[in-house]
């Protein structure tokens, strides 16, 4: 990837290419947005920052034409419309690469670029004409990934590199990136900050919503703050420095700590224990424990094998060898209704695709597992269930329409809280957090902590995967920094910083 210089962004004598105006929706007489004016130049990046729930992705679900405005006007190259459709918008050169992961796991990343477009001459599709084409997409924005390689097989910050691409091969005049390095380390969100300047360069204007507010500064031209379905302040940022507390204070309306404190609990005896983990019949063995009141932080690049670790423990995916101690007692994990039998909350990577039922209400998906411990009737009136949901709604401060709300139409990072809600629910005792906070805002990370805290306070365990260093610095008892695979060093008090587990991780010196 060739690094692009971050010059200030000329506005001189130009025009916005998209403009929306006075922009209100309401969704069932509850206002989401109330009269938004935003709009973007050719060649800009232009940031867009707000709490979850404040209203981001519903203007782009309007910009992208999958909703439709209450009122106010769209203006895309000095033509005015009251809506969009889909094929319209993308007509119009507007092109969307979602958070959450919408490629075919069993497909390259060719055809994962073309599906639904496919070069085709006499009824069969070129497959050579397409990998030529992504490779000349690849040399022009200075892209490194495998383009025959199946999704499946790739690292995350590869699929997103993907998704990007698939996005360029379509010519957009507008590309919307929706958290685009949520669930990247420091190096690889580095990639993904040259790549968007590259993208600039081409004329190709970039709305860019991120809740990484160091980024954010790092990338716009300017910063649009969202609160409450209202724009609160826009920021000129040509001189990469606006105070990270300007720009919270506006998010939520007051000051709020950028990163959170941890209190120290007292830590007791080896709750949970893993010996001897094989994931595969050539990979080396791994062994960790945890204590009562702990948390266990384990860090390392993406496609270290962080994840692969704790599915393996909870019984999400196979391991060749391993056993697994609860208070010292050897449990049979080897599926997932194993590790909650046990008393294992898994709060995994993907949300969508493996934390929820997204078709199903926000009280359906926090009954999910915590019913197996109440004596019910084969046929339950979920309702009854409120009063005992509703409190933790309240103390995760979950955004919502109500309690019957299908999941799918909350934010990202509400999704995230349901999830987590939904083992809090269960009170399990030991806790797998598989990246906690990603696609959440600075005030909900607060949230978040403050139930991890609470649990370890109770005298539950925590194993923490994150690719955020100061959420690890800050949150965790100690760090076990994970590289190919194996466990390569486990850092406590002081030894947990930022050097020491980037070097760590890297396996180098950091320079």
């Amino acid at each position: 990837m060739v690094k692009v210089d971050f010059m200030a962004f000329d506005y001189t004598n130009k025009e916005p290419v998209i403009k929306m105006d006075g922009i209100i929706k309401e969704f069932s007489g509850v206002r989401a947005l109330n009269g938004i004016t935003f709009d973007v130049y050719k060649g800009e990046t232009h940031c867009l920052v707000g709490e979850n729930g404040a209203g981001k992705s519903t203007l782009m679900k309007i910009l992208s034409g999958a909703y439709v405005p209450t009122e106010g006007t769209i203006t895309i190259d000095g033509k005015t419309y009251t809506s969009l459709t889909p094929r319209l918008s993308k007509e119009l050169g507007v092109d969307i690469v979602y958070q959450e992961n919408d490629l075919v796991p069993t497909m390259n990343a060719v055809e994962n670029i073309f599906v639904g477009n496919e070069i085709s001459r006499g009824g069969l599709i070129r497959f050579d004409e397409q990998l030529k084409k992504v490779r000349e997409l690849m040399g022009r924005y200075h892209v490194e990934i495998d383009p025959m390689q199946t999704i499946e097989h790739m690292s995350v910050s590869d699929q997103q590199f993907v998704k990007i691409l698939k996005s360029l091969s379509g010519k957009p005049k507008i590309i919307i990136m929706d958290e685009p390095t949520s669930m990247f380390n420091v190096e690889d969100a580095g990639k993904v900050l040259d790549l968007v300047r590259n993208i600039n360069q081409d004329g190709i204007s970039i709305i860019y919503i991120s809740h990484f507010l160091e980024e954010v500064r790092k990338i716009a031209d300017r910063i649009t703050v969202i609160r409450d379905g209202m724009v609160i302040n826009t920021y000129f940022n040509a001189e990469r420095n606006i105070p990270f507390d300007t720009i919270t204070r506006d998010m939520v309306g007051r000051p709020v700590d950028i990163f959170y404190t941890k209190e120290h609990n007292p830590i007791g005896d080896v709750m949970f224990e893993v010996k001897n983990l094989r994931l595969t019949h050539d990979s080396p063995e791994i062994n960790f424990s945890v204590r009562q009141g702990e948390i266990l932080g384990l860090s390392g690049m993406v496609g270290s094998g962080r994840t692969e670790i704790v599915r393996a423990v909870t019984g999400a995916d196979p391991r060749f060898s391993g056993d697994i101690y609860i208070n010292g007692k050897k449990k049979k994990i080897n599926s997932p209704s194993d590790s909650i039998e046990a008393g294992m909350a898994h709060i995994t990577e993907d949300r969508q695709l493996q934390g929820l039922t997204l078709n199903a209400s926000v009280l359906e998906n926090m009954l999910l597992v915590g019913l197996r411990n109440i004596k019910a009737p084969f046929h339950y009136n979920c309702k009854k269930f409120t009063p005992k949901i509703s409190p933790i709604i309240d103390e995760l401060r979950i955004k919502m329409p109500g309690i019957d709300s299908e999941v799918m139409y909350l934010s990202g990072g509400n999704q995230q809280k349901v999830v987590l809600g939904k083992w809090l629910f269960a009170k399990e005792n030991i806790y797998i957090f598989d990246e906690p906070t990603r696609g959440i805002d600075v005030n909900s990370k607060a949230d978040f902590y403050k139930a991890m805290t609470n649990l370890a306070k109770a005298g539950n365990c925590i194993v923490m995967v994150s690719s955020d260093l100061p959420e690890l610095i800050s949150m965790s008892d100690r760090v076990l920094v994970i590289r190919d695979g194996a466990v390569k060093s486990e850092l406590s008090g002081a030894d947990i910083n930022e050097h020491k587990i980037i070097k760590e991780a890297l396996g180098v010196e950091k320079k």
